[in-house]
């Protein structure tokens, strides 16, 4: 890990989420390391294997519902359920309906953050324009950006998002989205494109996010037109994805921020311990202290049905299944990638039991 900088803490709750910051980056940035140059490597077989029973074991679950407040995704089969793995050597092992595209929707935010750290060569200007803090309350509060100093907060909660978006060094709208879809294209190694369906059925839904962008615009928390920001924001959601895709976007960022397929680098290896340790304090919505203790692994989730978690040094997993929990945590998916950490003992805090 290099070139981290923190911010002034001036609280004795500021000083622990410190800490805990610091020891989440040492855990992931250690077993990056010993990950990665280790020889050992899961077999063909054994990887193939441990989706195949993942996906038998989990298909038949019929907890939670569509996210039906965005009306497009209430439409969704929601009998769907991919599982996808890929590794740093660009094997992939799949099940279900692997293939099928769904909307990314909240799985974005990370690659976002990765290309404004990208820009911004590093997290600093992420910590001084938006912070990393969790919020402790849902991922769409307003009451967080009222009540909290830093107003935008974190950049995998809406407001913190929408601020990322917001940060991009863009001259104009069209090309603040195309930069954003040509930076997700690349980490799936494959051209993404708009669903439209999604995006005008969430746009035209949008008054909690337009909301948010202008209270943040009002605080001097947003860096762009705050329509401009919505609308942006609101296209990254609703790119079409595949579980496999997702999975190979997830082992970018396992691969020291090299694509597998393309073995194009996208992202500064430096900088991927940090990414990392806001995917495992905040990706997870208000389950992400839960899913560190039961998955182990930087994730991030969407209320699309997606979810994809990073294995440093090995592989990216990605499941997707559209009934979510009161959370808005996919149940199939979760509960597929949990198994998977379990069974593989990838948990980057160790093997969990």
């Amino acid at each position: 890990m290099n070139h981290f900088i923190f911010p002034r803490f001036s609280t004795r709750k500021s000083l622990l989420t410190k800490l805990l910051f610091v020891v989440i980056i040492i855990g992931i940035s250690s077993f990056a390391y010993a990950r990665g140059t280790n020889n050992e490597e899961y077999s063909t077989e054994q990887l193939q294997e441990v989706v195949n029973e993942a996906y038998a074991k989990f298909k038949n679950l019929k907890e939670g519902k569509n996210a039906d407040y965005i009306p497009a995704l209430a439409e969704i089969d929601p009998e769907l359920f991919g599982i996808a793995i890929v590794t740093k050597n660009n094997d992939v092992y799949t099940a279900g309906d692997s293939d099928y595209q769904f909307a990314i929707e909240s799985v974005a935010k990370p690659f976002t953050l990765a290309l404004v750290m990208e820009q911004y060569h590093g997290p600093s200007a992420v910590l001084e324009q938006i912070g990393v803090e969790p919020t402790g309350l849902p991922f769409n509060s307003k009451l967080a950006i009222e009540i909290l100093k830093k107003r935008s907060v974190n950049p995998l909660v809406n407001a913190g998002a929408i601020a990322a978006v917001s940060m991009l060094k863009a001259d104009s709208i069209d090309t603040r989205w195309k930069m954003v879809l040509d930076y997700y294209s690349a980490f799936a190694g494959e051209k993404l494109e708009l669903m439209e369906n999604v995006y005008q059925s969430e746009y035209e839904s949008s008054w909690s996010n337009r909301a948010i962008s202008n209270l943040l615009y009002n605080y001097g928390r947003l860096y762009s037109d705050p329509e401009e920001a919505l609308i942006v924001y609101t296209k990254e959601c609703s790119v079409g994805v595949s579980t496999k895709q997702l999975a190979m976007m997830g082992a970018t960022l396992a691969n020291n921020g090299i694509n597998p397929k393309t073995k194009k680098s996208l992202i500064n290896a430096n900088h991927i311990p940090e990414l990392l340790a806001m995917m495992t304090m905040a990706g997870f919505y208000d389950e992400s202290g839960l899913w560190a203790i039961t998955s182990g692994l930087p994730s991030k989730t969407g209320v699309g049905g997606g979810i994809v978690s990073v294995v440093p040094g090995k592989m990216g997993i990605a499941a997707f299944s559209p009934p979510v929990n009161e959370a808005g945590n996919s149940v199939r998916a979760q509960k597929a990638i949990e198994y998977i950490s379990r069974k593989l003992g990838l948990g980057v805090f160790g093997p969990n039991p």
